[in-house]
């Protein structure tokens, strides 16, 4: 009988146990945070890049040969038009030489064509005025044969004087169409070796690397007496140097694909440098990447875009090729609430979709409550739909991916 009632005591406690703590040892264990009020809550893209100057160019030769002087080192302050280099120019000479010699040859024989239009248009005004004058006389030998004073021999002899005097012309007339055609044949011929001459002084002058802007040589990849190629088809030409104008510079970063939707032109943003340590730079976006960068290597990459930052205080002691890291300010909020990302997880909708929420902890239990999400700022996101201060469960990650409604849950000691 005593047994009977101490089995029962036992039931009894265990029952009571399980009303003070539901669900006892199969409650999960998570981790609890609580909906924090945020006057001010900013969204960031962090990425990292370099530094460039805003103007730049990669001066290459448009001409092939050796370097033969070098006027410029690498940090020279250079202006636009001032000579950087030269490459050997024999060969250009010699072509344009040659080119200016073949010019004045055509030129001889235009003027020689010229003047066989002007003799042959001489020929023919004197052809013409003989044919015009055996013309009259066989009109006057017509009428006097008419009239019987002259015998038909006579008419004769006008009409054949007549006759050569027209052929005359006519052989005249062709004489000067053939001239006049060598002599549009000879001023092509000029024209063309004037376009040759043309083209070998330009190539003449382009031995001659030109700095195109203001700026400082920021980079020197050649040295005298080296071979410079130009570029053909697919194959890259030499580049000499980059002269960059330092009076404006920007920050190029590389935003991940995931996160360059956030960015528009105009955002602000704040740069730091490894080489320029206890300062930050103000900035905006002043550019943005239509497509994504080219990916190194074989395997699979999160695709990548560019994005440049123009700095509003650059300090001089900032040079192209320094590595930055960027934080673009991509939306800000002012009073709203938020929990940490981890906190919202997605589950069915009685649409047969899926929905936002949080599990709320109450009870022992935790309650999927659906909420509205806004902005991610670093770790936090910005919700509606819960009260400020209410208890919700933000992780483990692995309890939260299978955590149900309902479930009895007790806070971690940690």
């Amino acid at each position: 009988m005593k047994r009977r009632w101490w089995i029962v005591g036992l039931v009894g406690l265990g029952l009571a146990a399980l009303a003070l703590f539901p669900g006892g040892s199969r409650a999960t264990t998570v981790d609890v945070g609580k909906v924090s009020a945020r006057s001010v809550f900013r969204s960031y893209v962090s990425a990292s890049g370099q530094i460039v100057a805003t103007r730049y160019a990669d001066i290459g030769s448009s001409v092939m040969g050796k370097i033969v002087a070098l006027r410029v080192t690498e940090g020279d302050r250079v202006k636009a038009g001032q000579v950087l280099a030269r490459i050997d120019p024999v060969q250009a000479r010699s072509d344009a030489e040659a080119a200016n010699a073949q010019v004045k040859a055509l030129e001889a024989e235009e003027q020689a064509a010229h003047r066989q239009v002007e003799a042959a248009t001489a020929d023919l005004a004197q052809a013409t005025a003989r044919a015009n004058e055996t013309q009259a006389s066989l009109a006057r030998v017509s009428a006097l044969h008419r009239d019987r004073i002259v015998a038909p021999a006579e008419l004769d002899s006008a009409r054949a004087a007549a006759d050569v005097a027209a052929a005359q012309v006519r052989t005249a007339e062709a004489a000067i169409e053939r001239a006049r055609q060598m002599e549009a044949a000879s001023s092509r011929r000029v024209a063309q070796a004037r376009a040759g001459v043309a083209r070998a002084s330009d190539i003449l002058s382009k031995t001659e690397v030109v700095a195109p802007i203001d700026g400082v040589v920021s980079r020197l990849q050649v040295r005298l007496g080296e071979m410079v190629v130009i570029g053909i088809q697919n194959q890259p030409g030499t580049t000499l140097m980059t002269v960059s104008d330092l009076s404006a510079i920007d920050a190029e970063i590389k935003v991940a694909e995931a996160d360059v939707v956030r960015i528009a032109r105009g955002q602000p943003a704040r740069v730091r440098l490894e080489a320029v340590p206890g300062r930050e730079f103000s900035g905006r976006v002043v550019e943005l990447g239509a497509s994504a960068l080219p990916v190194v290597g074989t395997g699979a990459a999160t695709r990548e875009f560019r994005v440049v930052v123009r700095l509003d205080n650059p300090d001089v002691n900032m040079r192209p090729g320094m590595t930055c890291d960027a934080e673009v300010l991509t939306a800000e909020r002012r009073d709203v609430l938020s929990v940490p990302l981890q906190a919202v997880v997605l589950r069915p909708g009685p649409g047969g979709g899926e929905r936002s929420g949080v599990f709320v902890v109450g009870d022992g239990r935790a309650h999927f409550v659906p909420v509205t999400t806004g902005v991610i700022g670093g770790l936090d996101i910005e919700v509606a739909g819960v009260e400020r201060g209410t208890e919700v469960v933000v992780g483990p990650f692995q309890v939260l991916r299978d955590l149900a409604d309902g479930a009895a849950v007790r806070r971690s000691q940690g």
